[in-house]
């Protein structure tokens, strides 16, 4: 993405697994300062990740300049708020930086994010990016570390929960961002179903202070499948975060053996997961598509 005409912002619509965006570089050169502080301001997030009146998104996607890293990326949820981590969205901003920045074509990419600096290793077909494997860094289990409410050092494994005329249990897990995990036995259950219905109610309990990412999961032999209530968003047809809990929290509930690679459908398709055997790091790795580039009107986005 070149730098933009006056009131225009270049932007690039880029989807993992069905999981899409807007991926706007707001580095110096690329966008001035009042287009870079105006698409991040909640009002013209909703506006532009409206899929009726913009341009459709379950988010936006803020391309900085980076400290420890190549860059920055700060992630706006379609509601607005602000999430610490994404990926889906990593993925997305490593294929448009690989290809459209000249001097970020390389393997690793070290991209910021709120969970921490992030490497991505690009899989290339031709001059494209195909795939993005990323190290997503460490689960955290602590209660304090999600976080939860109480906190502390504790872990919450299997934890009751009431949810309407419901009863729950799920495993709490931060991959920079906290999700509360739920493994459902019953073979007939539509998970779909169980996360429209009470992952709303979920996110917002009291247990989970900055609110929560929901999970309902189910072994299918060696793989899992899973629906997302994205904390923000509702239900996407991917989470990368949201896949790396999963099978963290099934590492810990002696449901799978970490240090194997896990298939996790989702139902936008696989991401393929792998815990450490020591619990200290997780790798997600998928693809990610360019839908199209195109121009925002500012101005436009601004009276929507």
């Amino acid at each position: 993405m070149s730098a933009s005409a006056p009131g225009k912002l270049p932007f690039a619509k880029v989807q993992g697994l069905g999981n899409d965006f807007v991926v706007v570089d707001l580095r110096p050169g690329r966008a001035d300062r009042e287009v870079a502080a105006a698409i991040q301001a909640p009002a013209a997030v909703r506006a532009v990740c409206d899929r009726h009146f913009g341009v459709g998104a379950d988010g936006v996607l803020a391309v900085l300049p980076g400290g420890a890293g190549d860059v920055r990326m700060r992630v706006l949820n379609a509601d607005g708020s602000e999430a610490e981590m994404c990926g889906n969205g990593i993925r997305c901003v490593a294929k448009v930086l690989y290809e459209t920045d000249p001097s970020l074509r390389r393997s690793p990419l070290r991209i910021d994010t709120g969970a921490g600096l992030l490497e991505c290793e690009i899989e290339t077909a031709g001059d494209s990016v195909d795939s993005v494997a990323v190290q997503m860094g460490r689960p955290r289990f602590a209660r304090g570390e999600i976080p939860m409410s109480p906190g502390g050092p504790g872990r919450a494994v299997r934890v009751p929960i009431d949810v309407g005329d419901a009863r729950v249990h799920f495993t709490a897990v931060s991959m920079g961002n906290p999700h509360a995990v739920i493994f459902v036995e019953d073979p007939a259950a539509d998970l779909r179903a169980l996360a429209e219905q009470y992952g709303p109610r979920l996110e917002h309990d009291p247990s989970f202070p900055n609110r929560t990412n929901v999970e309902f999961a189910r072994l299918r032999g060696d793989e899992i499948d899973l629906v997302v209530w994205e904390r923000g968003c509702g239900i996407t047809l991917a989470c990368g975060t949201g896949a790396c809990a999963t099978v963290a929290a099934a590492a810990i509930e002696e449901r799978v053996r970490p240090g194997r690679e896990v298939t996790v459908n989702l139902p936008g398709g696989a991401l393929f997961i792998t815990v450490a055997p020591d619990l200290s790091g997780v790798r997600m790795r998928g693809p990610a598509t360019t839908v199209f580039s195109a121009e925002l009107d500012l101005a436009r986005v601004a009276a929507l």
